[in-house]
This record gives structure tokens, sequence and C-alpha cells, in this order.
């Protein structure tokens, strides 16, 4: 005879599964720990900062990292020497290294907001993020099937890029402020930054 689920049960964040965390771990090289890390150090060199402001500490520093990220996804593109196959591979390769620190970038202000990294319900918002990272790294593959000279496609790839990192960004400070308010007022206590605050 199994017990009826309560209303407490369903208060309890769902943890994500072990196939979700090696699937994460092993083919997208996500370390938690090395997230948590971030965020704490985040906190301790700027004690005085909302989990806003550290959030946008963080997307800025991420910002840099696209730029050079969208270049080097392109740049096989501008050796007409080199096979297909190779072309491929380095851009598969710098796609998973922009994703990968896409995810590092939500799960890190996650953590400065006080969400649980752990749970079920960061899974959906990783997903969202490795496909928007895949449409920023298509843009300039896409351009160049309407002309665009192959010496172009490494700033526009950069330009792409740094768009999907801020957006990816500002998106997720909106999403984890607002709960954090949320959650601040179930507490009866007040947020600590204003979530519209958004970047002009």
């Amino acid at each position: 005879m199994t017990a009826e689920p309560t209303d407490t049960d369903a208060l309890v964040p769902r943890h994500q599964s072990l196939a979700v965390e090696e699937f994460f771990y092993f083919f997208l090289r996500l370390r938690k720990n090395e997230v948590r890390r971030v965020a704490r150090l985040m906190a301790e060199r700027h004690p005085e900062e909302t989990p806003d402001q550290l959030a946008r500490r963080l997307v800025d520093s991420k910002t840099g990292l696209s730029l050079l990220g969208g270049a080097l996804l392109n740049m096989p593109w501008l050796l007409p020497g080199v096979g297909q196959a190779l072309k491929l591979t380095g851009v598969v390769g710098a796609g998973s290294m922009l994703t990968r620190m896409h995810l590092y970038l939500i799960l890190e202000i996650a953590q400065v907001f006080g969400e649980d990294i752990d749970e079920i319900a960061r899974v959906p918002e990783m997903v969202a993020v490795v496909g928007a990272t895949g449409l920023g790294a298509a843009t300039p593959s896409l351009l160049a099937t309407y002309g665009m000279q192959p010496l172009l496609m490494v700033p526009a790839g950069s330009l792409s890029m740094t768009t999907v990192t801020r957006l990816i960004g500002w998106s997720a400070i909106r999403l984890y402020s607002a709960r954090a308010e949320a959650r601040g007022l179930s507490d009866g206590t007040e947020p600590d930054s204003d979530p519209g605050a958004m970047p002009a």
C-alpha cells in the first residue's frame, strides 16, 4: 500500500537523476563544484554587492570569452586548404566549449541567487541554453549561404556569440531574481535586488 502524496511532498525540490548528472558531466564536462566555487569567490570578493550585481559581473566575465570563442568557431572557414572534416572538427570543438561556458554561466547566476543547481528544474533551463548556443553558432554559416565573404564570418561569429551570451545572462538574471523576490515575499522579507533593473 502506497502513501498518498502530501502538500509537503510537493514543496520538496526534486533533484536531477544520476543519468542526467552523468550526461552533463561526461558529454559537456560540467563540474558543479566549480560552479559553486566561482559563485562563492564572487560573493567573497564583493560582499557589499547584491546578487543582481554579482550576476552582472558573471555575464561581463563571460562576454569576453564568447567574443574569442565566436572567432575561434569560425576561424576554420578562413583556411581553404583545410579539409571539410577538419573544419567541422574545429567547429564542433569550439561549439562544445561555448555551450559549456553558457551552462556554467546560468548555473553560477542561479547559485548567487540562492537556487539549488542540483534541482531538476535546472534541466530544461540548461537544455534551452544548449539550443540557444547552437543557434548562435549557426548564424554565420547561414549567412554564408547568402554570399557572405569568409573574411566577414569571423567578426560575425564573434558578435553573434557575444549577443547570445548577453541574452542568456540577462534572461537568467530576470528569471532567478524574480524567483528570489517571490521567495522573499513569501518569507515576509524584503528582496535583495530589483529584478526589473535590466541593462539597456
